[in-house]
C-alpha cells in the first residue's frame, strides 16, 4: 500500500514539475550584423561584421513577450565595386563599433511552451518582433547617436524544460545619417527628410536563454 502511495506521489509530482511554466528568461547570442546606407544602398549581408547580444525577456503569455536587449556589432563599408559615383569620383569605406539597448515586443505564432497539453502548447513557434532602440558609436570626432525601430522575424525552440534556442533576424531603420561616418553624411549635399536620408543596420543572431521566476499558479476549485 505505502509502495503504490509512493509511486501515486512520485507521478503527481512529476506531471505537476513537467507543466511549470516561467515568467522569466536570461541569456546570450552571437552572429552578424550588416549596414546599408550611402556605402551600401541595396546589397544585404555585404560586408559583414561579428555581432554579439545579451537577452532579458518577460513572458507576458503563451503568445506574448517583451525583450530588453543590450547587442554590439562591427559595421563595415566599402562603396568601390558597386557601381556608385560621389562628387569628386570619392570612394569611401569604414569600420565602426556600434551598440543599441532597447525593447522589443514579440508575437509568437503558436502558444509556445512545453508540457502544457491542455494548451496546446508547442516546442517550436515562429514569432514577429517590432520595438525600439537606442543606438550609438561613441567615436570621439564622429560618433553616431540615434533612435533605431527593429522589424523582424525569428523561430524559438524549447529544448528542454527551461532551455529555449532561437534564431532571428531584425533590419534596424534609424533616424540618422552618420553611422557610416560624418563624410558620407549627405556626401550628394542634397538635403532630406530625417525619414528619407537615414542609414539602417541588421542583425542574424543565434541566441540561448534560460528560463526562472515561477509563473503564479491558477486555482480552479469553485466555491
Amino acid at each position: 500500500m505505502n509502495k503504490t502511495l509512493l509511486i501515486i506521489l512520485f507521478l503527481i509530482t512529476t506531471t505537476i514539475i513537467s507543466a511549470q511554466s516561467y515568467k522569466y528568461e536570461i541569456g546570450a547570442g552571437a552572429g552578424m550584423g550588416f549596414y546599408m546606407g550611402d556605402a551600401n544602398p541595396n546589397k544585404p549581408f555585404r560586408k559583414p561584421g561579428a555581432a554579439f547580444d545579451m537577452t532579458f525577456r518577460w513572458n507576458i503569455n503563451y503568445r506574448w513577450a517583451l525583450k530588453c536587449g543590450l547587442s554590439t556589432a562591427t559595421m563595415r563599408g566599402e562603396s568601390s565595386g558597386l557601381g556608385l559615383y560621389y562628387p569628386s569620383a570619392a570612394t569611401y569605406s569604414f569600420k565602426r563599433q556600434l551598440v543599441d539597448l532597447g525593447v522589443q515586443g514579440e508575437f509568437n505564432f503558436f502558444n509556445y511552451g512545453i508540457g502544457q497539453t491542455y494548451l496546446n502548447t508547442k516546442r517550436i513557434s515562429p514569432y514577429i518582433l517590432a520595438g525600439v532602440y537606442f543606438v550609438m558609436i561613441p567615436q570621439a570626432g564622429d560618433g553616431f547617436y540615434s533612435v533605431s525601430l527593429p522589424l523582424g522575424a525569428g523561430v524559438k525552440y524549447k529544448v528542454g524544460k527551461r532551455w529555449n534556442m532561437m534564431l532571428e533576424f531584425s533590419m534596424r531603420k534609424t533616424f540618422g545619417d552618420k553611422l557610416d561616418g560624418k563624410a558620407l553624411d549627405d556626401p550628394y549635399k542634397i538635403e532630406s527628410s530625417a525619414l528619407k536620408n537615414t542609414d539602417w543596420y541588421s542583425y542574424l543572431m543565434f541566441s540561448v536563454t534560460y528560463d526562472f521566476g515561477l509563473k503564479r499558479r491558477v486555482c480552479n476549485n469553485i466555491d
